[in-house]
């Protein structure tokens, strides 16, 4: 009573002696306290904001006028302080505070890629387009604050953990641990977690829907915009497991991609971005006809479902009209009633509520929702809608649902490891109280995230083999994780392809043509498939040709499935040997061994103390037993060891050649490098690390060269694929499109010579400078056998070209310095045509189905600006301000956005999109040693000589100069984009629909749901109420 009346003080005038002569509202209050404290997803203590627990416990209201209570609770709203992600820390330019702004102790930790963090609280983001006190939102930040303890207490138990948060229904979001949170350029944070597909998926079940779009006459100007806009915020709530259409309707039929007339396709990104681009061609003209479309639309979902396709569970019809001139009882008696299985959400465009009623009527008969849409940045609000009325079923169902997103990039936790990708497993949030059962009330949703890497510890890299990977789909037959999934491109800008979480494994593993090993996995099948399969390596430039042998199974508890890839020679047999921990720990001890930091040696993620350790620090402490916490992979360090003590020697090696001034006497050599079995490495350098001519070479960017979780360095893997005992030479390729590097690097495999069968157990090699390199050849290629010495004929004459080349046709020495690192056939055309022909060389065939290609688009700054919710709701409200018309906005407003906006010429803009290649790569025939020919040109012969080097993969090639050869053309390895501007071609890919195995959850309807609650105008009057309230208590204040 004392808090009431000091409440009551801060009226004037009649407000106050209201509010002082009946202050039975502090029992009100207490009462509102413990309904919002009942609704909390956890019972937990009440949080720091809490008012008397003396008050909280009074249950019985007591009568009196409520109305003191209700400005009451809407003060003590107002009044309520939480911390703003966007606001914190921040202060006005008398150095307070800002509003929601309070101080946010933030500190970096190294377990969030050393983000400023604040692990004993969380902090609550709110889109821009929202107000971040409005009453509906501060109530959820008041009750979820229990959350706190919940996720403290999570990190505590398990530190392994990342992200944990909330993703409430009314649109705020809360993320522990708090993390500080940046506006772009624009000073807005589009981020809705409401349209995230980890809250989509949790909150609602699976669902087929057709968009029915009302393109008739009346739909001109800024009507027509909405509604765009409105498809398109339909579309971004619409996940891989749900399959949709696109209907637009005057008194015809307009499917808006007529390749798929009749039909639903699955709403992956791929396909909505398709969409989008053909609503631009939508255009306002002919009266409505709803009544066809309604019947289309019934008819398609009818279909399409006794296919066994789609979602085999929620159906609905979107209707995006400005009117309805009839209720059409007829037609949903015909194909909905009484069952209503079909859900219709109608959505009004316009100010005009003349028609409201008759769609209000048609939602409501049919278990969906109206709402009305009369500006732009009213769309995203009121879509959101219809998810609340799909989570009912669920809700009722009192149905916790776990569900798992595909992959997707975290962005804050990117390092030198490269990208970090995360999977989110999810669940809903419903209140349990009785009475409001039927309401089916969703709260939001809760979420972790999981980095992709934490589902395959389980498959250590050392026991896979040099060439052997582990990966995973979903249940979609989407990557999940794949060694040859790349979801960035442009090198050094690493930005994210727009498809990356969408590659489907047919894509990666193409040679499986008939898609037995996808079909299995996605059918979670446990089993074995075997190919031949064509690996490329080296940026694309090279492939290795092998059989994988591939075993797969189910992950239990998630969508997921599971595939092991091991390469026949690889994988099978393991070399073990035993030593001492005293002689092991004693040569890792060497400050030139290190370990591959990306294998889990130890578990250093479980301690937060045992975090900063590299992999190598670990295992001396767990082998020292000062760190008895530690959990360590005893097998593999046993054999870490044995590493260690036998790979030892070659230090000494190493070092005598360096002090051997003779041996390398103008420091032609710079590395020496040793690989095993373990990912233990050993380096040495015989220049000064200031002096390498390739800086980067074994460094954590070097992602080819070194240990990492998906493969072995490529010089390791190529010396293995080698005859034992022959030295694999290579120029490293450069990431432009010009490849002029100055070293040359050469590797070998290690294993046993007796009847054992071995497996690989290390590789050796050095890299040199190039210029080195060319020199010793040519120094060679002039010594001769005969008597006398002298040669009759050497690559000094004029009438001959010297090439030496790889086993993949690339040039390391010609006598233009310029070609070295080219392909042979793009300099010497004939002459590789003529070495496929005779079989010296074969051609194989490449796909990539994750190319990034240029294409040409006509680009128009206005066009583009009125799809964007934010940037045009602006640019309306500063045009009404300058002509004070609100009657123009309806109907001329857009006719003079177009005016002015697409007057600009067209310009053509190049840009890099999703695309699909076909490529060549060569490999040379390994029984070919020595062949000569001759080309029949149009006026002369050329004539050449190829011989292999022995013990490498370099071969010799000798050409006859005199002869050009001019008309036959050079051999590329530039790529072919695969032509999908064939109509036919495009169509049946759009149609394809690869098998897929749908959630095993479906709450699609439920009999206690109750339909009544279905939009209108009661819904507008309460959002009023929540509107007026506030502005009275800032009225009676003053």
């Amino acid at each position: 009573v004392l808090l009431c009346s000091s409440v009551c003080r801060a009226f004037d005038g009649p407000a106050s002696l209201l509010c002082s002569a009946q202050c039975w509202c502090a029992y009100h209050l207490a009462s509102v306290a413990a309904q919002l404290s009942s609704t909390g997803i956890s019972h937990q203590s009440p949080p720091s904001h809490s008012l008397d627990p003396s008050l909280q416990s009074q249950q019985q209201p007591l009568p009196g006028n409520s109305t003191c209570c209700v400005f009451f609770f809407f003060y003590f709203l107002l009044q309520y302080e939480y911390f703003n992600a966007v606001l914190i820390n921040e202060r006005d330019k008398d150095g307070n505070f800002l509003e929601l702004g309070k101080e946010f102790i933030l500190a970096p930790n190294d377990h969030f890629n050393n983000l400023p963090v604040n692990i004993s609280l969380s902090d609550v983001q709110v889109p821009t387009n929202m107000y971040n006190k409005d009453p509906a939102i501060v109530n959820g930040v008041y009750w979820s604050e229990s959350l706190n303890k919940v996720f403290v207490d999570n990190f505590d138990r398990d530190p392994s953990l990342i992200w944990q948060y909330f993703g409430s229904a009314k649109g705020f979001f809360r993320q522990y641990p708090g993390i500080k949170w940046e506006p772009d350029e624009n000073g807005v944070i589009a981020f809705d977690c409401r349209n995230r597909k980890w809250y989509i998926q949790a909150a609602t079940s699976p669902k087929d829907v057709v968009i029915l779009v009302d393109v008739s006459g009346s739909m001109k100007g800024l009507r027509m915009t909405i509604a765009k806009q409105t498809v398109s915020s339909i579309l971004d709530t619409l996940g891989d497991d749900d399959f949709f259409n696109i209907i637009a309707y005057n008194e015809e039929l307009h499917y808006v991609e007529p390749c798929l007339n009749g039909t639903l396709v699955q709403a992956d990104r791929t396909n909505k971005e398709h969409f989008r681009e053909h609503l631009d061609k939508l255009f306002a003209k002919g009266i409505g006809m709803l009544d066809i479309a309604l019947n289309e639309a019934f008819n398609i979902l009818s279909d399409f479902n006794h296919t066994g396709q789609g979602s085999i569970c929620s159906q609905a019809i979107m209707l995006i009209t400005d009117g309805a001139v009839d209720t059409y009882d007829t037609i949903f008696a015909k194909y909905n009633w009484p069952d209503r299985k079909v859900r219709i959400f109608t959505y009004l465009i316009g100010r005009e509520a003349a028609f409201a009623d008759n769609l209000k009527w048609m939602a409501c008969a049919n278990k969906g929702f109206f709402t009305q849409i009369s500006t732009l940045a009213d769309v995203q609000e009121n879509v959101m809608e219809y998810l609340h009325v799909l989570s009912r079923p669920k809700v009722i169902d009192q149905e916790h649902d776990v569900v798992w997103t595909e992959a997707y990039i975290d962005s804050t936790l990117a390092d030198d490891q490269g990208p970090v990708l995360m999977t989110t497993v999810a669940m809903p949030v419903f209140s349990k109280q009785n009475e409001t059962r039927s309401k089916g009330i969703l709260l939001g949703v809760v979420g972790t995230d999981v980095p992709v890497k934490e589902l395959l510890k389980t498959i250590p890299k050392y026991k896979l083999g040099i060439h052997g990977y582990a990966f995973a789909i979903t249940n979609n037959g989407y990557i999940l994780t794949h060694p040859e999934l790349r979801p960035l491109y442009e090198e050094g800008k690493k930005r994210r392809k727009p498809n990356y979480s969408s590659v489907d494994l047919s894509e990666v593993e193409w040679e499986d043509r008939d898609d037995v090993l996808r079909n299995a996995m996605v059918n979670r099948k446990t089993g074995k498939f075997s190919m031949e399969v064509k690996k490329t390596v080296d940026k694309g430039k090279r492939v290795l040709v092998m059989t994988n042998d591939y075993y797969y199974t189910d992950i239990k508890g998630t969508p997921f499935s599971l595939g092991v890839a091991l390469s026949r020679g690889h994988g099978k047999y393991f070399f073990r040997g035993n030593v001492t921990i005293e002689e092991g720990l004693h040569d890792l001890e060497h400050p030139d061994v290190s370990l591959a930091d990306e294998w889990s040696y130890c578990n250093t993620d479980l301690h937060p103390e045992h975090r900063h350790l590299s992999q190598l620090e670990a295992i001396k402490l767990y082998l020292k037993g000062k760190e008895p916490l530690l959990q360590c992979d005893k097998e593999l360090i046993q054999e870490v060891l044995f590493d260690a003590v036998v790979s030892a020697p070659i230090e000494a090696y190493w070092t005598s050649l360096a002090l051997n001034k003779s041996e390398n006497s103008d420091k032609g050599v710079e590395v020496a490098f040793l690989g095993t079995r373990t990912g233990l490495s050993r380096i040495n350098l015989f220049v000064g690390a200031e002096q390498l001519t390739n800086q980067d070479f074994l460094k954590a960017g070097d992602k080819e060269n070194i240990f990492n979780a998906d493969h072995f360095p490529l010089w390791y893997r190529r010396a293995a694929e080698q005859i034992p005992g022959s030295f694999v030479y290579s120029i490293p390729f450069s990431t432009g499109t010009v490849n002029k590097s100055n070293v040359v690097t050469a590797s070998t495999s290690i294993q046993l010579l007796d009847e054992r069968k071995s497996p690989v157990v290390a590789a050796v090699g050095i890299q040199m400078k190039l210029e080195f390199f060319q020199r010793k050849f040519w120094t060679a290629s002039r010594q001769c056998a005969s008597l006398d010495g002298k040669c009759s004929i050497s690559c000094d004459d004029e009438t001959v070209n010297c090439y030496l080349i790889d086993n993949n046709g690339f040039i390391l020495v010609s006598e233009d310095y310029t070609q070295t690192g080219d392909f042979f056939g793009e300099v010497e055309g004939a002459v590789m045509n003529k070495l496929l022909t005779m079989g010296s060389f074969k051609r194989i065939t490449l796909y990539d189905y994750q190319a990034m290609c240029r294409a040409n688009k006509e680009s128009s700054d206005g066009a583009h600006g009125l799809l964007d919710p934010y940037n045009a709701f602006l640019a309306a409200v500063k045009w009404i301000m300058t002509e004070l018309v609100l009657f123009l906005v309806e109907f001329n407003l857009c006719s003079w956005w177009h005016s002015d906006m697409t007057a600009k010429a067209q310009k053509l803009k190049q840009t890099l999109e999703p695309c699909d290649t076909e490529y060549p790569a060569f490999v040379s025939e390994r029984t070919i040693k020595e062949t000569s020919g001759n080309i029949a040109c149009e006026d002369c012969s050329k004539s050449f000589v190829i011989q292999q080097i022995p013990s490498s993969n370099l071969f010799m090639v000798v050409v006859d100069s005199s002869c050009l050869c001019e008309s036959v053309a050079p051999i590329t390895m530039a790529p072919i984009e695969i032509s999908q501007h064939n109509e036919s071609l495009k169509c049946e890919r759009l149609k394809a629909q690869k098998i897929r195995r749908r959630p095993e959850s479906c709450h699609g309807f439920h009999p206690e749901e109750n339909a009544r609650e279905c939009g209108g105008a009661l819904n507008l009057q309460a959002k009023m109420v929540l509107i007026l309230f506030p502005l009275l208590l800032m009225l009676f204040s003053r």
